[in-house]
């Protein structure tokens, strides 16, 4: 079965800041919105994240990531798990610290929920700036 979009307006997200709290113009939703225009900015810190829940399992085939240059990670953390489970580590993945749409493959990662860490920013203050996420995969 080809790959499908798995993010739809039923997937619940949280992320771990935005910055100065200013959800209109930097919030988690900028992420899914499909515009060019808009960004999830996060605050300042060593270690900042993205948590979605779907509203039915899924297997993951691939992450794509769009970050702003200067603001993206150097390394990231994908966990995942079934409904009452605890996350598990799937795979670590190294961005590159560019603008453009980055993809990455993910094997066998059948899950509810699932964490994106982004441990390593490559901005001094920790920031991180995603213009575009999305997890493509098939529905269960």
């Amino acid at each position: 079965m080809p790959e499908a979009p798995l993010i739809c307006s039923e997937t619940a997200s949280r992320v771990s800041s935005v910055l100065h709290r200013d959800a209109k113009q930097f919030g988690k939703k900028h992420m899914f919105d499909g515009s060019e225009e808009t960004c999830w900015s996060s605050d300042q810190g060593s270690s900042q994240w993205v948590t979605l829940e779907f509203p039915q399992t899924v297997q993951v085939s691939r992450l794509q990531l769009q970050f702003q240059g200067g603001f993206a990670c150097r390394l990231c953390t994908l966990e995942g798990c079934r409904k009452g489970e605890e996350l598990v580590k799937i795979l670590d993945f190294y961005p590159d610290d560019v603008h453009a749409l980055q993809s990455f493959p993910v094997q066998g990662a059948t899950l509810d929920r699932l964490r994106i860490t982004f441990a390593r920013s490559t901005d001094f203050f920790g920031r991180i700036v995603v213009y575009h996420l999305s997890v493509l995969g098939e529905k269960l």
